[in-house]
């Protein structure tokens, strides 16, 4: 192991981890064990007059050290998205028939998995995070079939012509509980899937 930079280490004891002979070599040459457990090259507060020699490993990766001595991480910037959302069914066709048929979602993948269980995901028109189409197995998952969130609205589907989109799912017989609302952030119904679970029918303001 490595000595620790002093500039990651602030006042604390800074250990050297031995190499091959070290310990013998330091008995054999003065006669007697260091003044100190070998390893621990510092067991108090570090000179305030001293400075470290250049850049720590942890300063090289990106990180910086501020005026009181503490390590500041470098914030890593990732690329992620929500992909995809499991929605317990109780049926997979029926399922199907209402998002398919009704709201224009299309089947993006469908695997069998054996069981008579599938890998069945589908997804709007207009692309976003995907809907896994999960069948309950038991009675504690049938449960939770169509009461994902405790009766809040839990899915939000936007659209771009929120009168176009209301008006087609109102023919293709998707329930409404409410009439159209027009909030400050965009126009907005509230609408039931085949199980009862509540959706935002939205057109965001622009």
């Amino acid at each position: 192991m490595r000595a620790l930079d002093r500039s990651l280490a602030g006042n604390k004891a800074v250990f050297v981890g031995p190499r091959n002979g070290d310990f013998d070599q330091a008995v054999n040459k003065t006669g007697r064990k260091p003044p100190f457990p070998f390893g621990i090259k510092r067991a108090f507060p570090a000179r305030t007059d001293e400075k470290p020699q250049g850049k720590s490993v942890a300063q090289r990766a990106g990180n910086t050290i501020d005026a009181k001595g503490a390590l500041r991480c470098k914030t890593r910037v990732m690329s992620s998205r929500i992909a995809t959302i499991a929605l317990v069914v109780a049926d997979y066709s029926e399922a199907v028939a209402f998002y398919c048929d009704r709201l224009g979602f299309s089947i993006v993948a469908d695997t069998d998995l054996g069981g008579d269980k599938r890998w069945l995901v589908i997804a709007p028109p207009g692309g976003g995070a995907r809907l896994l189409l999960a069948r309950a197995e038991g009675p504690e998952q049938l449960a939770r079939v169509g009461d994902q969130t405790g009766g809040r609205v839990g899915f939000f589907l936007e659209t771009d012509d929120f009168a176009r989109d209301f008006k087609a799912f109102s023919e293709a017989g998707v329930r409404f509980l409410e009439a159209p609302r027009h909030e400050p952030y965009g126009s907005v119904a509230v609408f039931e899937d085949l199980y009862g679970n509540k959706w935002d029918l939205i057109e965001p303001k622009g």
